[in-house]
């Protein structure tokens, strides 16, 4: 080692022994990091910003010893800003693979997505993956093209109201729980008795006027026939071939062909710059790539809850959500 290296180290031992400076210490890139700008393919001022939209649309963070994941609706929003500011992004492909998530979540999401393309003028295309339903589907309505994988989920456009009921375990072991209130309907949807039938036909109510709000936003952008539209009302999924012929999507295809579309609706040579934002730099990044940091994922926490991460997520109330696709999430 040389004298100047060891004097070097002195000096910083020093500098931290006295307090003035205060060390970052970062095990692995993490939502902390900025976004930073990644090419993918192409070359040119101009480019197509491929968004990736995966898991559980909520608006809560998420944490587990060593790893810390930014809710989606901050993560979505903040690329939404970045690419606001740059005035070369004239295209945004929103890649999504979800089953949806909660109601607040997926109606802020669609809201920022709207006011992205008001404010910026970008075209949007949304090309759905594996699954994309409820949340998943209706955070894609703003987009000026939907393009559908060919083995994807999409549909079940509607609400559901989830809440635990524990009355029968309570009822074996014995255990009860005095709830005092202002009034009759104050603990509605209480996990620890029976739900009343004034009770049911509130919460009826407003399932129903969530799934309404979901409907008439479907209709506003697809402008779905009289025949589809009563399909469609019931809630059920269906798979890319089924969703064209209602008029849910536009285009059945792969990412290439959704990136294609971006290109054209925005004027841009098939060889545009195709970028994403990340807080960490890839080896042979490409298209399918929907981590934004080294931390995404999962890979670094000590313990991977895998699916029961995204059932972490569920508490009582209103969700935009197929269930049944949410445990892959």
């Amino acid at each position: 080692m040389t004298r100047y290296a060891l004097s070097t180290i002195v000096v910083m031992i020093a500098l931290l022994a006295t307090g003035c400076i205060k060390p970052k210490i970062t095990v692995f890139p993490d939502a902390t990091e900025p976004l930073l700008e990644h090419t993918l393919q192409g070359e040119g001022k101009d480019k197509v910003l491929l968004i990736p939209v995966k898991g559980f649309i909520s608006d809560t963070s998420r944490g587990f010893v060593l790893r810390q994941k930014p809710a989606m609706v901050q993560e979505i929003v903040s690329q939404l800003k970045k690419a606001e500011k740059d005035k070369t992004v004239k295209a945004v492909l929103l890649k999504v693979d979800s089953s949806g998530g909660s109601v607040s979540a997926s109606d802020i999401l669609y809201h920022e997505i709207m006011e992205f393309k008001r404010r910026s003028g970008a075209k949007l295309v949304a090309v759905l993956m594996g699954t994309a339903a409820s949340g998943g589907y209706y955070i894609a309505l703003p987009a000026d093209s939907i393009v559908a994988h060919p083995s994807t989920i999409t549909g079940s456009v509607g609400v559901i109201f989830i809440r635990p009921k524990v009355t029968g375990l309570m009822d074996k072991i014995g255990l009860e729980v005095e709830v005092d209130k202002s009034g009759r309907n104050k603990d509605m949807g209480s996990p620890f008795r029976k739900t009343t039938a004034e009770e049911q036909q509130i919460l009826q109510h407003l399932i129903d006027e969530l799934a309404r709000k979901f409907i008439d936003l479907t209709v506003a952008h697809r402008r779905l026939e009289p025949a589809a539209l009563a399909d469609v009302s019931t809630a059920r999924v269906y798979l890319a071939e089924e969703a064209l012929r209602l008029g849910l999507v536009d285009k059945v295809g792969y990412v290439d062909d959704a990136l294609r579309e971006a290109q054209t609706l925005a004027g841009l040579p098939p060889n545009a710059r195709v970028v994403v934002y990340r807080r960490a730099e890839y080896p042979d990044d490409n298209l399918y790539n929907v981590s934004t940091s080294k931390s995404d994922g999962g890979r670094i926490s000590l313990i991977d809850l895998g699916p029961a991460d995204s059932f972490s997520s569920l508490h009582s109330g209103f969700y935009y959500l197929w269930l049944p696709g949410a445990g892959g999430e």
